[in-house]
Parts: structure tokens; C-alpha cells; sequence
């Protein structure tokens, strides 16, 4: 949830507006969604937007573990100086000082934590709400007695032995610095009664505990042995308002677990072996890797084309058809669900029906080099919302493919952790062993989900960025260095000077094989996979010719002429112009033997009448023990009737060795060509984590440098805080839209009105906090948005349906 209000960073404003056009270039960079259409008009609605809860929430998975673990320092203490925090995490000199400050920079610039003009950090406030207890901590002494009457803290200050006079504030000043100081409290401490020792040193080194609020009036628990010691001194606190333990102020707890004690703070990440290897190496080893994987994911896709596979009732594609998959096109699993997952995010899968069959896109897709195929799986693959080599749950069952499963944006951030780790090693260094990557994944992005399968940290991440060619020999290629750029245009570059262009000839050998160097062009797949059966693919492709395949040809409604010339024209496409490369002799005598004998047996759909010019040949099939089954009887010398349907019976004959053909009602040899299927409705595909999308706005992080200097310097020059609208006093609304949003949705802020205004009329999807009426708070995405005030139509991604939407029960915006 992400309830947003009016504005509270004024420390952030006062930051940001003492920043120079550089530091707000960057925050505008690591922050892009604050700066989604439409831009932010002052400082103080920027400050407003990186306040947000959601917004934060967007920026803490990136954060690398020394920077979560100084926020989570931070926000224990905070506000705190710098050097109370380098004092919790060890780092008040040498090197873990530099790197402090390091890191204190990168989350200023990041907008998390920065510094204050009273020179304390200060944290933004959903950032505190990330850890439910910091560092094991409760609330600050300032925060727990923030109801306390003056008079109870006064007995508190009298019971440590301070004359209490003044008002409020000053006695609980007095009360605070007291607490602060950890010599005093552990004094104090010392003067305690053994039992309430203990317990005070208990927990100290405990997480606090939930506590669940209760009606007033209601008896309240009385104080546990030792405790009622502490409460009496401010050591520990109860409200009145709770039920349950009484809490232990972070200050006391710090100063109990004494000096020796620091919060854990990582900044040099683990080592990883390493191995010398030559940018040359790395490109064949990556090109290899590419080339295999996009001559498997086109023969699983053509799969898919021609016989669609079959869903699961509950979703998905089951292990079955994920095997038959796997052995048409002569790879692993793994292969075919990443296959799979990247074409149905790129649309070139959908679901028809009770099967996912291949769209119109994947004829054109097909029809395209190996380099811009391999472009466009790599680009889904890396903004899938889910890990594809994951085929194992927690308790090691099966899962299907294309499930459709709830997006999990941990697996985009694991991506980006993967090639984040495999940049920080040495220039000209490999990871001896890949798997010793995921460790340093784990220190880039300690927030993302592992899955249960995995052995080792990433074992299955790391697997599927070499087998599409993004890691090889443990280093980052070409192809992945081209992803983090996260650009369409460099993954193609990058595609196409790793990967050759396809190739249109054939080696053929008189072992009745063809074998392709390299990637096989669509036309030259289309010729050899109707006249002969694949053996393998990859790096090189083996095709081989038998009379059923040389038949299955035939029936398709080339004769033994055209296949020898086309095969002959692939044979002689690589050679010179004064020399020719004639097929083999034993392939040309397959075609021809085989021609010879198609046709000789005409299947008829009569229910179902054979004939053929040849008695002698109708009277054996009529005596064909294995054809009994068919009912054959001989009406003429070279006429026969079946009680069995045309298709059966051709079946039938092909399998006892013969090779008949079908004849049409006029008598014309019926053609038999695969159909194919496509499919017209879109796959269930999961929806992308929170975030801005590139094609429906404009994203800050997107735009070059010129652009954020330009916004961080309109930001810098207009005032603080932009005037909101008022007609009547002469400064109207941007739009018609915006004041009628504006009239009706009192719990929005004039940001989110702006926002929710401009995604009304560009026509963009947004996301909304909603409160429906029984109460329930939910976070919606919505498109197709139609205002009728107090109205608001739109379709939510969350229910999959058209639904109505009260404008005063909107209480957040955010770009979706």
C-alpha cells in the first residue's frame, strides 16, 4: 500500500534545492519514476513524488547489500549524524570510513538518505517502514513518549535522580539526553535489582515484539517481575493505548549492548576465483552459446507451429508436451521453457483455445536472420517477470510452463545483480566456476527471491545467461554487456556481429545425411525438414533422408524432379561458378525409388474404395494379413473397398510398407500440406513488476544527459513550491480534466491529481490506492480510463474486468 499525503520531506526540499544540477541529474537518473510524465513542476512536488512509499519501494531492491544495510543503520538511528552511524557500523576510520561515505553518496543520490542542514541524516519516512524493527530496534525515546504527560515524565526524571522543572518539551529533553548518553544508562542500569538486570539485558539483543491495540478501559497486564523497576526510570515503556510487553526505547538498547557491538556493514564484496581469458575467447564461446540456443528456440517455436501443445486444465504447459518439445527440437528442458517464456512475452506465442499455438508474428519472425531472432528472445528474456529454467517448487514437484504466474520482480533485479557481478570482476578475468557468481548476485541484490531448486545461489539464472550466450567463460559478453546498456538497437548490433547470417547450402553425403554449417536459413529448414528428418541441431545440423521422409515429400506435392533440383540447388550454392556439386548417388536413387513406387496405390474416399492399374499388386493387398483389419474386399481385378475411413486406411497402408496416395472427388491426387495454426487470442502473460513503462511515458532514466539537465535545471529555477490552482483567485488548472479530479478526489494531493489528470487524457494506464466500500485497500492498475465524475471507468488489471471507480475513495497515485 502506498498512503500518500501532502508533503513532509521539507528536509528533502531543502535538500534538493541546495543541490547543485549534478546531484539532481542523479537522482533523477536512479529515480526515474519521480519524473514521469507529467514532469514535476517544483523542487517540492519532486520531493513529494520520491516521498512516496511506492516510489521507494521501487528503489530498495536495487540497493546493493552495503547500501541496505546503511539505510537500515540509518533509519534505526535516525535522525542521527554521520558519525553516530559510522560509530554503529564500525566505520569511523581507514578504508570502511571511504566506503561509508561512498555509500552515504550513492543513497543521497538515490534520495534515501541525505544530509541535513543541522547536520544530521535524515531518512526518507517510507524508508523506515521497510524494517519492521531496524537492527533488532524499537522506536526512539522522543517517539514512545511522545503521549507521556508532563507529570510521568517528570517521576521518571525524579527517579533517575534529575530535578525536573519547565514544560514538557524540556523535561523530556532532559530525559532524552539522559538516555543518550550510554555511560548513564548503563550506570543506571548497574543500580538495578538482579532481576530486572536480566531482563533488561534480555532485550536489549531481542526484536521487539507486536504488539496489538486494545479498547480503553480494559484491564491493562501487570508489570513482570523487575519490570516495574524499569518502567519507573524510562528504560522501558508501556502506552496505556497497547496491550501487550512494554518497549525497550532504541537508545537503551544500544547503550546495553554495549561499545563492542556494531551493526554488520559489508562493503567489500566476496571474492570470486578467477581465470585469464581473451575478449576473443569470450565472443566464440558466447557466439557458440547463441547460435545453439537460437537454432533450438526455432525448432521449438516451429514445433509450437506445427502441432500446437496442449494446455493443463489448470494452466500451463505440462511435462508432457514440454518433453515432446524437447525431443523434436533436441534439447534440454531448460531450452524449451525459456524458448517458450521469451516468445509468448514477445508475442509470438498466444493462447487458442485449449493449446498455445504460434501468432502471426512468429511467420515474420521466422521469415528473419538468426541474429534479429536471437535479438528478440534476449530483450524478453531479460525483462521477464519470472526465472523460465525454474521448473521445481519448494517441494520439488513439477511445475508447467506458461503458467502465467504472478510476476515477481526479484527475477528482473536478479538479472541485473548477475551482470553487475560478472562487471565488477577484473578486466581480462573469468569466474573459474560460474556457480561462484551467485554469491556475488547475493551481495548486489540481497532483496531477490532464489529459487528453491537451485543448489548453489543463481544456479539456474547463471545456466540460462550461458546458454543464451550472455556469460561465457564466466566473463560478460558481448550480448549481456549489450542488455545492461538497455538498449533494442545495441542487442541487435551486438546479435549480429556475434552471430553470422544464415546459411542457404548443404552439405549432402552418400550416407543419406545433409549436414548446415552454421545457422540454416528459414527457406532451407522449410526444404530439408519436408524431405528428410533431423537429427541434430546447434552449431551445425544434421538432416537425415529415408524413403518415409523422401515419401512424406511426395505427398506434400513435389515430385522426384523438383526435390532433386532444390536439393541440388543447395548443394551447389557454395560452389564456384565453373565446378557443380551433384547429390549424392545413393540420395538421387532414394528420390527416384521412392517416386517410382508413390502413387501406384490410389486411396479414394468412397468409404473407401482402392484402386490401381496393377492386379496383381490389389489382389496381395486384399491378402495382406496385417491389412485384415481394414475389411478389404475386391470388387474388381484393380478395384478394392474398405470398411475403414480414406485416413485410416492410407495410414494403414503406409505403415505395411506401401505408399499410396489420396485422390480428390474429381480424381486429381489430393495435396497433403501441414495447416497452420495460429493463434488470435494473447497469451495470459504475468504482468511486469511496479514501474514506468518505456512505450506508454516518458521515463527520466530513459533520456540522455541533455534532457536531465535540462529538467534538474527548469526544477532548480522555479520556486519551491508551485501555487496550486485556485479559479478564484485568478490561477487556473492546467485542464478542464484536472479541476473536475481535482473537485472530487479530496483525498489526493495536487501531484497525484496531475498525474491522474494527464493519464486521463493521454490515454496511459496508471496505478491507483483504492478503498472500496467494505473497507478493503487494495493497489490497482488501470487503463482504458473514462471520466464521468464522480465517476471513474476503467479496466482493472487486478480483477481482469471493466470496473467503476469513486473518485473520492482514490487515495494514491502512481505511474504504472
Amino acid at each position: 500500500m502506498f498512503p500518500i499525503g501532502k508533503t513532509s520531506g521539507s528536509t528533502l526540499v531543502a535538500w534538493l534545492r541546495g543541490a547543485d544540477a549534478a546531484q539532481v541529474m542523479r537522482v533523477l537518473a536512479s529515480r526515474p519514476d519521480a519524473a514521469v510524465e507529467p514532469e514535476p513542476r517544483s523542487v517540492g512536488e519532486l520531493a513529494d513524488r520520491l516521498q512516496r512509499p511506492a516510489s521507494v519501494a521501487l528503489a530498495i531492491p536495487r540497493l546493493t547489500l552495503p547500501e541496505l544495510q546503511v539505510a537500515e543503520g540509518a533509519a534505526a538511528l535516525a535522525p542521527a549524524t554521520r558519525d553516530v552511524l559510522a560509530n554503529l557500523l564500525d566505520a569511523t576510520d581507514g578504508e570502511r570510513a571511504h566506503q561509508l561515505d561512498a555509500v552515504l553518496r550513492e543513497l543521497a543520490d538515490r534520495a534515501l538518505v541525505w544530509p541535513g542542514g543541522d547536520g544530521r541524516l535524515h531518512v526518507a519516512a517510507p524508508l523506515r517502514q521497510v524494517w519492521a524493527a531496524p537492527l533488532g530496534l524499537d522506536a526512539p525515546l522522543a517517539r514512545l513518549l511522545a503521549d507521556t504527560t508532563s507529570t510521568d515524565l517528570g517521576r521518571m526524571l525524579a527517579a533517575v535522580g534529575i530535578t525536573s522543572t519547565g514544560t514538557k518539551q524540556k523535561r523530556l529533553a532532559a530525559l532524552i539526553d539522559h538516555h543518550g548518553d550510554p555511560d548513564r544508562v548503563t550506570a543506571l542500569v548497574a543500580k538495578a535489582p538482579a532481576a530486572t538486570r536480566k531482563l533488561l539485558e534480555q532485550r536489549a539483543r531481542q526484536a521487539p515484539e507486536r504488539s496489538a491495540r486494545i479498547l480503553y478501559g480494559l484491564p491493562r497486564p501487570d508489570p513482570g517481575p523487575g519490570e516495574r523497576w524499569a518502567l519507573e526510570r524510562g528504560l522501558l515503556i508501556r502506552d496505556g493505548r497497547w496491550y501487550g510487553p512494554a518497549r525497550m526505547p532504541s537508545e537503551v538498547a544500544l547503550a546495553l549492548r554495549g561499545t563492542g557491538w556494531h551493526a554488520p556493514f559489508t562493503p567489500v564484496p566476496p571474492a570470486v576465483r578467477t581465470r585469464p581469458v581473451t575478449g576473443s575467447a569470450v565472443d566464440r564461446e558466447a557466439a557458440a552459446a547463441a547460435m545453439a540456443f537460437a537454432a533450438h528456440a526455432s525448432s521449438v517455436l516451429a514445433a509450437c507451429a506445427a502441432a500446437p501443445p496442449a494446455r493443463l486444465k489448470s494452466g500451463g504447459v505440462g511435462a508432457r508436451e514440454l518433453s515432446r518439445l524437447g525431443k523434436a527440437a533436441k534439447c534440454d528442458d531448460t531450452v524449451v521453457r525459456i524458448a517458450l517464456e521469451s516468445a509468448a512475452a514477445a508475442g509470438l506465442l498466444a493462447r487458442d483455445g485449449d493449446r498455445v499455438a504460434a501468432t502471426e508474428a512468429y511467420d515474420g519472425w521466422a521469415e528473419g536472420e538468426p541474429a534479429d531472432r536471437l535479438a528478440v528472445l534476449l530483450r524478453a528474456w531479460w525483462t521477464l517477470p519470472l526465472t523460465p529454467g525454474g521448473s521445481r517448487d519448494e517441494e520439488g514437484k513439477a511445475l508447467p510452463a506458461l503458467t502465467g504466474a504472478p510476476p515477481r520482480g526479484g527475477c528482473v533485479q536478479a538479472r541485473h545483480g548477475l551482470l553487475a557481478s560478472a562487471t565488477r570482476l577484473p578486466p581480462g578475468e573469468g569466474a573459474t566456476d560460474p556457480a561462484d557468481l551467485g554469491a556475488l548476485i547475493a551481495w548486489q541484490r540481497p532483496l531477490v527471491d532464489q529459487l528453491a531448486q537451485d543448489a548453489s545461489p543463481f544456479a539456474t539464472l547463471v545456466r540460462e545467461s550461458e546458454l543464451l550466450g550472455v556469460l561465457a567463460l564466466g566473463a560478460l559478453s558481448p550480448l549481456g554487456a549489450a542488455l545492461d546498456a538497455d538498449g533494442p538497437d545495441t542487442v541487435a548490433a551486438a546479435c549480429r556481429r556475434l552471430l553470422p547470417a544464415s546459411t542457404g547450402s548443404a552439405r549432402f553425403g552418400s550416407d543419406l545425411t545433409a549436414v548446415v554449417a552454421g545457422t540454416p536459413s528459414t527457406p532451407l529448414v522449410t526444404l530439408l525438414d519436408s524431405v528428410a528428418d533431423r537429427e541434430a541441431t546447434g552449431t551445425a545440423s544434421v538432416w537425415r533422408f529415408s524413403p518415409d521422409s523422401v515419401r512424406r515429400a511426395l505427398d506434400a506435392g513435389q515430385t522426384a524432379d523438383t526435390l532433386t533440383a532444390d536439393l541440388a540447388a543447395t548443394a551447389t550454392a557454395t560452389a564456384t561458378a565453373t565446378t557443380t556439386e551433384p547429390l549424392p548417388q545413393p540420395l538421387a536413387y532414394l528420390i527416384r525409388d521412392t517416386a517410382r513406387g508413390h502413387g501406384r496405390v490410389r486411396v479414394v474416399s468412397a468409404a473407401c474404395v482402392i484402386h490401381g492399374a496393377e492386379p496383381a499388386l490389389l489382389a496381395e493387398l486384399a491378402a495382406h494379413r496385417r491389412l485384415a483389419p481394414l475389411g478389404l474386399r475386391q470388387l474388381a481385378p484393380t478395384v478394392l473397398i474398405s470398411r475403414t475411413p480414406p485416413d485410416e486406411t492410407l495410414a494403414a497402408l503406409r505403415s505395411a510398407g506401401y505408399a499410396p496416395v489420396a485422390e480428390e472427388q474429381d480424381g486429381s491426387v489430393r495435396i497433403e500440406r501441414t495447416r497452420r495454426h495460429r493463434a488470435t487470442n494473447p497469451l495470459p502473460t504475468p504482468r511486469r513488476p511496479a514501474g514506468p513503462r518505456r512505450k506508454a511515458v516518458r521515463v527520466a532514466g530513459a533520456r540522455t544527459a541533455t534532457d536531465l539537465a535540462a529538467v534538474a535545471a527548469r526544477l532548480l529555477a522555479a520556486p519551491q513550491e508551485a501555487p496550486e490552482p485556485d479559479p478564484d483567485d485568478g490561477r487556473p488548472y492546467a485542464s478542464d480534466t484536472e479541476e473536475i479530479i481535482a473537485g472530487y478526489a479530496r483525498n489526493l494531493s495536487f501531484t497525484d491529481v496531475r498525474q491522474l489528470a494527464h493519464a486521463v487524457n493521454e490515454k496511459q494506464p496508471i496505478t491507483v490506492e483504492y478503498t472500496a466500500t467494505s473497507g478493503n485497500t487494495t493497489v490497482r492498475t488501470l487503463s482504458r480510463l473514462e471520466l464521468d465524475a464522480p465517476y471513474l471507468h476503467a479496466w482493472c488489471h487486478l480483477r481482469d474486468a471493466e470496473r467503476v471507480f469513486t473518485l473520492s475513495r482514490i487515495h494514491g497515485v502512481m505511474p504504472s
